[in-house]
């Protein structure tokens, strides 16, 4: 590991654990160097892992064509899910763990077998799945003000944050994942509506492509693991003492409730 990828590392993990936000990572890094940027994510998974982390999945990011064009890439992004990350429907969702928090709705797929060889298609994902269940996202950023571009959400896992996950589980057959419909509400106001189609045209086609990058970098997916597809609608800032739901055409509801006060760190 170079020096510029092991300091860099250094101080997202120190605002990860500490609190605040750091300038862009992007001109301390190869310019639009994403390898460099999964150097840094990987470090960071190494030491998290060491201290004790363990990793429960993988979340997929950039899945929208329009915010692809934004940060001028043509494919998605990964981050890693830890089991720390996660919290149940409706679970209050302390404050002090959140950077700088907006939520996306999304599909999230639990695996029942390993996604392990060469030359995955489509039915191998679909023949995988245990369940899916409707999911909140919370992302978060390590960068100030989210003035991010690729190599900043690489390096910081993705722009992740914490999720929320529904309580009862669908099986994929009879399920339209492409059409289907989404509603995130604010205090119970829509604030977000969108369609499994916005996520690179289905929830499936993201998760057959993540399975497929893990193979390749040598960290396949394996039964267990939890899948957050992507955004299926507009993110929604967070603020304290905010109740947000999301409902999925099929899936049923799933609330994520933020704390009401800003603890200390």
């Amino acid at each position: 590991m170079n020096d510029d990828i092991r300091r860099v590392a250094d101080d997202l993990f120190h605002v990860h654990v500490h609190g605040g936000a750091i300038d862009p990572v992007r001109e301390r890094l190869p310019a639009n160097d994403v390898a460099a940027a999964y150097a840094v994510q990987d470090a960071n998974t190494r030491r998290w892992v060491a201290e004790g982390r363990r990793i429960a999945g993988r979340k997929i990011g950039l899945t929208s064509l329009a915010v692809q064009k934004q940060l001028g890439v043509d494919q998605p992004d990964f981050g890693m899910l830890f089991a720390d990350m996660a919290y149940a429907d409706g679970e209050d969702v302390p404050w002090s763990r959140l950077h700088q928090p907006k939520c996306e709705a999304e599909v999230a797929l639990v695996l029942e077998h390993d996604l392990d060889r060469e030359g995955l298609t489509i039915a191998d994902v679909i023949r995988a799945t245990a369940f899916a269940l409707p999911a909140i996202e919370i992302v978060g950023s390590r960068i100030a003000n989210w003035n991010i571009r690729i190599v900043d959400t690489v390096a910081d896992n993705a722009s992740s944050g914490l999720y929320v996950l529904g309580n009862t589980p669908v099986a994929l057959a009879g399920l339209d994942l492409r059409l289907a419909g989404m509603v995130m509400e604010l205090q119970g106001e829509p604030v977000s509506v969108g369609v499994g189609a916005a996520c690179l045209g289905h929830p499936l086609n993201a998760a057959l492509w993540l399975a497929r990058t893990m193979v390749r970098v040598g960290q396949p997916l394996k039964a267990g693991d939890t899948v957050l597809t992507g955004a299926l609608g507009p993110m929604v800032v967070a603020r304290p003492g905010d109740v947000i739901e999301a409902r999925i055409e099929g899936l049923g509801s799933v609330r994520a409730a933020f704390g009401a006060v800003q603890e200390a760190r």
